[in-house]
């Protein structure tokens, strides 16, 4: 494949099931119907450290993995209450 694969031949790499997010321009992506709200949480100098090292080991930027956690975490919770609901 070429250094910009045509937009067929990426479809068939996700087909395929290859990794086709580096071709990707993230700066484009869009979340339809989910309005954004800004959120400011102050943190200690050693705990954005930490975070900085995590974001640069996965390759993301701070914010990115900050809205990653949380978003695990809630969807953990969900699950939590699902199965105390249940029981």
């Amino acid at each position: 494949m070429a250094d910009r694969p045509t937009s067929q031949q990426i479809d068939e790499l996700f087909d395929a099931g290859g990794e086709v997010l580096p071709y990707a321009d993230e700066m484009t992506f869009e979340r339809p119907r989910q309005p954004q709200r800004r959120v400011s949480v102050d943190m200690s100098a050693p705990m954005v450290a930490r975070l900085d090292a995590y974001a640069s080991e996965y390759g993301v930027t701070r914010q990115s993995l900050v809205k990653i956690w949380l978003a695990e975490r809630l969807n953990d919770e969900d699950d939590r209450r699902a199965r105390r609901a249940t029981s």
